[in-house]
């Protein structure tokens, strides 16, 4: 079981949207993503309910079968999408993928 953990940290504003509202869009852009890549066995992401200056803004938990199904998520058209948003309202990602 291959495990990927990604952390995100939004700018105050981009794309015309405040941070409040970008973190929304991509909580729901992600929300979309298990029915549409198999690969996914499991798929857990929520905006942070604290506030601090080393908090990031969502977490994201996933789990895959084999490295080879994280790479085919990593590799989907359709998370592709979500990245190429993603990328343009955030200030830093973190990544951690580790086996279980």
């Amino acid at each position: 079981m291959i495990v990927h953990i990604v952390l995100f940290k939004f700018k105050d504003f981009a794309e015309g949207k405040a941070r409040e509202e970008n973190i929304e869009l991509v909580l729901s852009l992600l929300s979309g993503l298990p029915s549409k890549i198999p690969q996914i066995k499991k798929y857990e992401f929520g905006s942070n309910i604290t506030n601090s200056e080393n908090s990031s803004d969502i977490a994201l938990v996933s789990e895959f079968d084999t490295f080879e199904d994280l790479l085919a998520y990593r590799n989907h058209p359709e998370h592709k999408i979500v990245i190429e948003f993603i990328k343009k309202v955030i200030l830093e990602t973190r990544v951690v993928d580790f086996e279980r």
